[in-house]
């Protein structure tokens, strides 16, 4: 980074640190740990990840795809073990970079990722909507949505309204467009409901700040022990391959952005490694590269990655020096904040156009968010990747039976494409009802790729048609 900032720069670095100062509290909260833990990582995501080369233009912190997991091992292993889960975390994905593996994550369907996003979406959604009016949310995605039917009974009709309020103005700050150039509107949300709330003394539940050195704790000997457990180390390959996935789709997201240079991908997941390993260190939240920081760089006229720099620097200033200006934000605005955050991960309109010529890709990306909304995030991911490949397996085998009547001669029946156990029964239907009392010659020749199983079923057929009939295996 050069020693003289470019203006684009400096601005763009103040429009990305006011975006992301609220933005990093409400992911904290939302995670069971305290807001100075996702300033932490807000900083390191600036000033760590964002010195190493990677992808320019892109920002990392805290993230709302990650809330429901990060909760998940909080309330599991408690905040104690987060700093090892995620320094673990961040090995994995040193490691994952070094070898060369980033481009590899290219390759997962665009289904399963947006299958995942929906289902962390609305999990954030169902849990934060208790929050909305100072409500304590059940454990787990279904215990979750079943609680919202007694849901109005809990609420407090106070804080609803704030975080009502801050929905609002989140919706329709955007479209001055002249003022939302120069203030975002999570910071213009949370901000107008912190000075309502203070203005009126209206008694709803606020930030708790106990100040970054408490909130800081640094892993312990015995901590490190835990990497052992299974449990563990499922969790930090979990965090690592999700973290992993979101960072380096959204470095394709932003690379779409701008004219500039692109992301080596490879690069960039050493660089979230290395930020990750440091967050660990410090007992902070994983980081991931963020979609819609990125986004507010690049609208803001980023040039360089000092801009990404800065921002974590601003956010440093900010956690030291007025810290106690987070007690003023009332958690249902925040709650509002990843409210409305949560309902832009469910991608809409991406299952319009899925439907129209990709049926099958909306099945994988339903079942892939309803399997992390009953279950959990990794579990989820799982299912959807075991049926994606499954969904591909199953469009790769496709097999055509041709029939040509030769009179006299008999019947030439052709296999052609792609023969595997999948196919199998409907291969064997079209064959068994051909006439018995016609000679039938059997050719594979078009067959490009046949496995054991339907070889084995062709030969037995061939062989009960008796010993007469021709069969020809030249596509074998």
């Amino acid at each position: 980074m050069r020693c003289a900032v470019s203006k684009s720069d400096l601005f763009a670095s103040l429009v990305v640190f006011l975006v992301a100062l609220p933005l990093c509290v409400g992911v904290a909260i939302a995670s069971g740990v305290p807001a100075e833990l996702g300033l932490v990582t807000g900083i390191v995501g600036g000033l760590v990840a964002g010195v190493l080369p990677g992808s320019s233009l892109q920002v990392s912190g805290p993230a709302a795809g990650l809330t429901v997991l990060v909760y998940e091992a909080v309330q599991r292993y408690g905040v104690g073990a987060l700093g090892v889960l995620v320094f673990g975390a961040g090995l994995v994905q040193l490691g994952l970079g070094v070898l060369r593996l980033g481009r590899w994550f290219r390759a997962v369907s665009v289904a399963v990722v947006q299958g995942m996003l929906a289902g962390i979406g609305l999990v954030l959604v169902a849990g934060q909507v208790y929050a909305l009016g100072d409500a304590n949310a059940p454990g787990g995605g279904l215990g979750k949505l079943a609680g919202l039917v007694s849901l109005p009974s809990v609420l407090d009709p106070v804080a609803l309204s704030v975080g009502g309020v801050t929905i609002a103005v989140l919706l329709l700050w955007p479209r001055f467009k002249r003022g939302a150039r120069l203030v975002p509107a999570p910071l213009v949300a949370v901000g107008l409901a912190a000075a309502v709330t203070g203005v009126f003394g209206l008694d709803v539940r606020r930030v708790e700040v106990q100040g970054l050195l408490d909130a800081v704790r640094l892993p312990e000997a015995a901590d490190l022990g835990r990497l052992t457990e299974v449990g563990v180390l499922g969790t930090v390959i979990a965090f690592a391959l999700i973290a992993s996935a979101e960072s380096l789709f959204s470095a394709a997201a932003v690379d779409r952005l701008h004219g500039g240079r692109r992301t080596d991908y490879d690069r960039e997941l050493i660089a979230q490694g290395a930020g990750n390993a440091v967050c660990g260190v410090l007992g902070a939240l994983p980081m991931t590269a963020v979609i819609v920081r990125s986004a507010a760089n690049v609208q803001a006229g980023a040039r360089t990655k000092a801009s990404r720099v800065l921002h974590g620097v601003w956010l440093l200033l900010f956690t030291v020096v007025v810290p106690g200006v987070l007690g003023v934000v009332p958690v249902a605005a925040l709650a509002a904040l990843l409210v409305h955050a949560g309902c832009k991960l469910v991608p809409v309109r991406e299952v319009r156009v899925l439907w129209q010529g990709h049926r099958g890709e909306v099945v994988v990306l339903g079942v892939t968010a309803v399997a992390i909304v009953v279950g959990n995030l990794f579990e989820g991911v799982l299912v959807g990747l075991a049926l994606a490949v499954a969904k591909t397996a199953w469009d790769a085998s496709h097999v055509h039976v041709e029939t040509e009547d030769r009179g006299e001669a008999g019947i030439v029946v052709r296999v052609l494409g792609h023969a595997t156990f999948l196919r199998l029964p409907r291969l064997l239907d079209e064959l068994e009802a051909l006439p018995r009392d016609r000679e039938v010659r059997l050719e594979l020749g078009g067959l490009r790729h046949v496995d054991h199983a339907c070889a084995a079923a062709l030969e037995g057929w061939a062989a009960g048609r008796g010993q007469g009939q021709g069969l020809v295996a030249s596509g074998k």
